[in-house]
């Protein structure tokens, strides 16, 4: 026994010819129209809409979405691939199209037949963009403790409440919203009352609030969105009414492999970006990849970028697989890859010296962006706990939401 698997098989990555061929594409797609805008990206804190349709007129929106919905199909380790190669050239707009994900993976997995076939195409199609709101001022990491309400009128739900740091909100024609139905039973079941429901942003009540300026992603900031009085059909509720926590928990669960993937997308990029600058560079009369302080730096960065990434298409392969052991798989892939994304950003800024802080370099917002993957998606502390969750029910059958 491999704990906590049962064969030395499970450790196994399924990639393909398609793989490398997408992979390719993508790359150049981001070197030609992607990198030549980065700097106005982080100058203006916008991605300009031409390159937003360029995105769409490749196919990239219906990545991951299956093909009877117009998308073009493809799984949890196609997505990361794609992930990884729009953020080693821009994290932002590889969030900017990738967030549809938190979107339309609830609706595929707990949707209705008509939901998917209203919400979904439009969205393959680049035609709708969408978003997830969730947090809020008192709920991020505590998903259990959120006060949004939805009462139910007649046939409608009246939905109240302030969402917070909703990445996609400004673009996005639908969200899904989580509000509480009913009072949980007792404290041991405090997850127990909430509910998804599919909104549309151009509902009376829904407005798009202020963008919060963070540290990193620039280009793709998230949004305040504040529902005062908004009237939701019953049609609209998303997955099981007062378990919207499972559906809230499963959305992450998959989408933590899409953030793991873009901090291996900037590690790449930061450690190429080291290591052509440590063979231009020159001092003392030699390059500086000859001196120790910097190629060892470079064999560091190189050695955990590889562990991240073999750690990341691991997880995207059991998520395929739709094994068990893909949720503490994607936590671990998520916890390792946008902290050695944040170390590799922070070594490839010293490798630069003076250079590395300069923003016209373009190596400081790297560190700028990792340190976001490290805490939105879940916060890795909350992706520790995770892990430790699932081996103790692994191991002993306890899930300590139940204790």
């Amino acid at each position: 026994m491999v704990f906590p698997f049962s064969d030395v098989k499970d450790f196994n990555i399924q990639l393909t010819d398609e793989h490398e061929l997408f992979r390719k594409t993508i790359r150049q797609f981001a070197e030609n129209e992607i990198a030549p805008k980065v700097p106005e990206i982080e100058k203006t804190g916008e991605i300009p809409e031409e390159l937003i349709q360029k995105g769409i007129e490749l196919g990239l929106t219906g990545v991951g979405i299956p093909e009877e919905y117009d998308g073009q199909g493809g799984g949890a380790l196609l997505t990361a691939i794609l992930m990884e190669e729009l953020s080693r050239v821009c994290p932002a707009y590889g969030t900017a199209l990738m967030v549809n994900g938190l979107f339309t993976y609830p609706v595929l997995k707990y949707g209705t037949e008509e939901q998917k076939k209203k919400y979904l195409p439009p969205i393959a199609r680049g035609e709708a963009f969408s978003a997830h709101a969730n947090t809020e001022p008192a709920a991020g990491s505590d998903v259990a403790g959120i006060q949004a309400t939805a009462v139910k009128k007649g046939d409608k739900y009246i939905i109240n409440g302030r969402k917070i740091f909703i990445t996609g909100a400004d673009r996005a024609k639908y969200l899904v919203v989580s509000a509480r139905t009913n009072p949980p039973p007792d404290r041991r079941k405090r997850w127990w009352g909430i509910t998804f429901f599919i909104v549309e942003t151009d509902w009376p009540g829904v407005k798009i609030g202020s963008k919060f300026k963070v540290i990193g992603l620039r280009g793709e900031m998230p949004d305040e969105v504040i529902l005062e009085d908004v009237e939701v059909p019953e049609e609209n509720v998303l997955g099981p009414l007062d378990e919207g926590f499972k559906v809230a928990v499963d959305t992450y669960d998959h989408g933590r492999i899409g953030v793991a993937a873009q901090a291996v997308g900037i590690a790449q990029a930061v450690f190429e970006k080291a290591f052509n600058y440590s063979l231009q560079r020159t001092a003392f009369g030699r390059q500086i990849m000859a001196f120790q302080a910097v190629s060892f730096k470079l064999a560091d960065m190189i050695t955990q970028l590889e562990a991240a990434r073999l750690l990341t298409y691991w997880a995207a392969t059991l998520s395929d697989q739709e094994r068990d052991e893909a949720i503490f798989a994607a936590s671990m892939a998520k916890t390792f890859a946008t902290e050695i994304a944040e170390k590799v950003a922070l070594l490839g800024i010293k490798v630069h010296g003076g250079y590395g802080v300069d923003e016209e370099v373009g190596v400081e917002r790297f560190l700028r962006d990792s340190v976001i993957t490290t805490i939105y998606e879940g916060t890795n502390d909350i992706q520790r706990l995770t892990t430790i969750r699932m081996l103790l029910k692994k191991a002993l059958g306890i899930d300590v939401l139940s204790m």
